[in-house]
């Protein structure tokens, strides 16, 4: 539920006065801590708070930005591209819960009642980081997630016998490097979106991820769209954008 309709539906039952009400929407949108402005209406505007992207910060950079956040109500924030290093440090002041294959920090509680189902689908065990970073980020923002690792398709009948998962998930992110034929086979299987990431996993003409990435973009397979190389957290954040889309 976006915070917009949660404000209107606290003052049709009259917990919250339309002052109130008044005063939350109108509250400064933004803060300038000099070296960062932390947006303070990114839920109300798109139904999913403020994320940080942890690489190219310092440790003090991210602890004063998640501070600032949750003075403001925040409920959780995630931290993405989070080094082990940062995450030690970061935790000192505030906190969180790492997760060092998809090189997530979580500070704060994911909700508690999750919904839908999004399948996270990969063509073999290098792609897991990538995965990981996706999965985590749909169940940060309240999405059942299924894993389905290490699925390519030289092994086409290790992702076959996980054909129930596929045509019950409401989005499928299909990630895969090398040639990223797994994008395709998924989509052809598939009645909902299929969100493909490339990853820079292959040899040399793998050309760190160009390949699979051209190979996306030309799928032949209807309803398959493309992120960019390693990007877990966009295709993540859309494919939960899918999965609530009528709730």
């Amino acid at each position: 539920m976006s915070e917009v309709k949660d404000i209107l539906q606290r003052v049709a039952s009259g917990e919250m006065s339309p002052e109130e009400a008044e005063l939350k929407l109108k509250l400064k949108p933004f803060e300038d801590l000099g070296y960062a402005k932390p947006d303070y209406h990114r839920a109300l505007r798109q139904g999913t708070a403020e994320v940080i992207y942890g690489e190219g910060k310092t440790a003090e950079q991210i602890i004063g930005i998640a501070g600032a956040l949750l003075r403001r109500g925040q409920k959780i924030v995630l931290i993405t591209r989070l080094s082990d290093e940062k995450a030690e440090n970061v935790n000192k002041e505030i906190p969180l819960e790492y997760h060092k294959d998809g090189r997530i920090g979580i500070i704060g509680k994911a909700p508690d009642e999750k919904i839908g189902k999004i399948v996270v689908a990969t063509g073999g065990t290098s792609d897991i980081p990538v995965a990981e970073e996706a999965a985590l980020t749909a169940e940060a923002f309240g999405n059942n997630v299924t894993r389905l690792y290490d699925v390519g398709v030289a092994g086409i009948h290790r992702l076959l016998s996980h054909s129930e998962d596929i045509m019950s998930a409401k989005a499928i992110i299909a990630i895969a490097g090398m040639e990223g034929a797994l994008a395709s086979v998924i989509g052809g299987l598939a009645d909902c979106p299929v969100i493909a990431v490339p990853t820079s996993v292959g040899y040399g003409a793998a050309f760190g991820g160009l390949a699979a990435l051209l190979s996306m973009l030309n799928s032949c397979a209807s309803g398959v769209s493309v992120v960019n190389i390693d990007n877990g957290f966009g295709a993540g954040y859309l494919a939960g954008m899918i999965n609530h889309m009528g709730v």
